[in-house]
């Protein structure tokens, strides 16, 4: 991969996580030990279940949440747990400084 592969994949990540929705929806996958549901991430954020459907296809195109089907159900998972919750809690601290 290229130097400049790297950088539009990292461009990437931090542009989809630069979306306040989609950072929620990272912190709420990161803070619960099982997976989510779609539907009750678009009830925790009082918001459509498109809209979220669209932000997490985005994280998902990213790498950084995978979703799987339980029947009808779309449930959603930290593709890799500890490196999404290392980016959330150094997102957390640049804030503080």
């Amino acid at each position: 991969m290229s130097i400049e592969d790297e950088i539009r994949k990292v461009s990437n990540i931090f542009g989809a996580i630069g979306n306040p929705i989609r950072f929620k929806i990272l912190m709420l996958v990161n803070e619960t030990e099982r997976p989510l549901h779609i539907k009750a991430v678009a009830k925790i954020l009082k918001k459509d279940y498109a809209a979220i459907y669209r932000h997490v296809k985005v994280l998902e195109k990213n790498g950084l949440i995978r979703i799987y089907e339980v029947g009808r159900s779309r449930v959603l998972y930290a593709k890799n747990a500890d490196l999404v919750k290392q980016l959330v809690e150094t997102a957390k601290t640049m804030i503080l400084k």
